[in-house]
């Protein structure tokens, strides 16, 4: 029995090692790993042999030379904290540690076989992305399947004595080997949480209980539920916060589906990025995010109204929040790639939310009431949040504000009450703009609960009675096809 293993540099940016220091870096990786400890004269016999400048391949029996098996125990583990410690002593660029649950990369004979086959990932790649969409868009085992069989993904069953499925593989269409045989990848290869045991664990959660089966705006339930991810993530256990972390990232692996083809890229990459992001050592407790997991799976399946795209920018403002506190859920328990990820995904979002709230807000804008109605608002704004009126009335998505909470007073609000409601919801002192995300705020709680005709009256003769007050001068604002019932889930 032989082992192998591959070395090579982290970067190109990396400097290119000598023959002398590849053969220290060997050394330290054979005696991490067990096979041939220092000063240990009946070790495991190895070779190493230097193919290009950035790296070396390491081959080893895993028989010692007194005919014993080495001991291996955490023998990953070992090379990796040992490989970090190289990293360091020979300047080059430092990765994340890991806790053993990141999917595995492609080789390198699977990248170049993915060019050869004219694809624009490796093939174990393309097949996490399907297989995770799969599951996050699913209501159940046998919908899995054929949305796999729907966006070609073929399965292959391990079937037990029993005549139970007890595992599958993947393969997809072009994909083979020298017998021209499909190339079958096994759940769990793709990825620790992709195995058919934890598949059915995922599709377990996500099915409806008659407690969690409420109607309404899709857009709502989906921006709501995730807008309790950072109290989850800070006042809940471990467990739930692991719960909140996988959902996040099934929202973020529809989410490309559904969106506009301007930002489809990024979004896809924000997916790709933070599917590192979903996994730990933790075992998720996932009882608390049936609501948003089933809102979703709703946005994809029904296509619910948002002809502003005003319900998939205020979805975007709160995964925002969302991927920002996960990112610091995994910084205080030492998660360094899960934070990594998050954090690179952030990135992609960010540049989604810009693309996606600019022609929301100018639209808002064009809308914006009279100036009586704003100088009323401004006043409202001085007096419930003085701190913070003159940063929202010279954004300039001021405008826009003001729109929205003139609709929610047409449609029987009282102004004040929900402007207060919206700036109780959360704090605005870490907000880029906000006057933005007091849009989304009044909007969501003016189209979630349209008061009854006598509260309406009594609120029209809140709002005259508020209109009779002096108000103070106001600064000058700054403006700014039908489709199938159910959306494939690849373009």
């Amino acid at each position: 029995m032989v082992r192998a293993r591959g070395t090579s540099r982290a970067a190109a940016s990396d400097p290119i090692l000598t023959d002398a220091q590849w053969a220290k870096i060997a050394r330290r990786i054979v005696a991490a790993a067990g096979i041939a400890p220092e000063g240990d004269e009946e070790a495991c016999r190895w070779v190493a042999v230097r193919h290009a400048d950035d790296h070396i391949h390491i081959a080893a029996p895993l028989v010692r030379q007194d005919g014993k098996r080495p001991k291996r125990d955490h023998d990953q583990r070992a090379v990796q904290r040992e490989a970090r410690k190289i990293e360091v002593d020979y300047g080059l660029r430092r990765l994340k540690p890991g806790d053993g649950t990141a999917a595995k990369r492609p080789t390198r004979k699977e990248h170049f076989k993915a060019k050869r086959l004219g694809q624009d990932a490796a093939t174990c790649d393309i097949l996490r992305l399907r297989v995770r969409r799969a599951v996050a868009a699913a209501a159940d085992e046998a919908e899995f399947f054929a949305l796999l069989e729907a966006t070609d993904v073929t399965v292959r069953l391990k079937i037990g004595p029993s005549g139970d499925a007890l595992g599958c593989n993947f393969a997809l269409p072009g994909d083979t080997n020298d017998k021209d045989e499909p190339v079958f990848y096994a759940g769990s290869t793709l990825a620790p949480d992709l195995s058919l045991p934890k598949i059915r664990e995922r599709l377990a959660s996500t099915s409806p209980q008659p407690a969690t089966a409420q109607p309404g705006n899709p857009w709502h339930q989906a921006t709501a539920a995730t807008e309790r991810i950072p109290h989850h993530l800070t006042h809940d256990d471990d467990q739930v916060a692991q719960g909140q972390l996988e959902a996040l990232g099934a929202v973020l692996d529809l989410l490309p589906v559904v969106a506009p083809a301007t930002v489809k890229a990024d979004l896809e990459q924000a997916a790709a990025v933070f599917e590192r992001a979903t996994r730990s050592r933790i075992t998720a407790d996932r009882d608390s995010a049936r609501v948003l997991r089933r809102s979703i799976q709703t946005i994809w399946r029904d296509q619910p109204q948002d002809s502003d795209g005003a319900g998939f920018a205020m979805l975007l403002d709160t995964m925002l929040t969302a991927v920002a506190y996960a990112m610091h859920w995994h910084r205080t328990r030492q998660h360094a790639q899960q934070e990594a990820a998050a954090q690179q995904a952030l990135v992609h979002l960010q540049t989604a939310y810009a693309q996606i709230t600019e022609p929301v807000l100018a639209g808002l804008a064009h809308r914006a009431p009279s100036f009586q109605m704003k100088r009323r608002y401004a006043h409202h704004l001085q007096e419930a949040v003085p701190e913070h009126a003159e940063r929202i009335l010279n954004d300039p998505a001021w405008d826009a504000l003001a729109t929205v909470l003139a609709e929610a007073e047409a449609a029987g609000h009282n102004t004040a009450t929900i402007l207060d409601q919206a700036l109780g919801q959360r704090t605005l002192d870490d907000a880029h703009s906000p006057a933005r995300a007091l849009t989304w705020r009044v909007r969501r709680l003016g189209e979630r609960h349209v008061p009854s005709p006598m509260a309406q009256a009594a609120n029209a003769r809140s709002s005259r009675a508020t209109l009779s007050r002096p108000t103070p001068p106001q600064p000058r604002a700054v403006a700014n096809e039908a489709t199938p019932m159910r959306r494939p889930l690849c373009r």
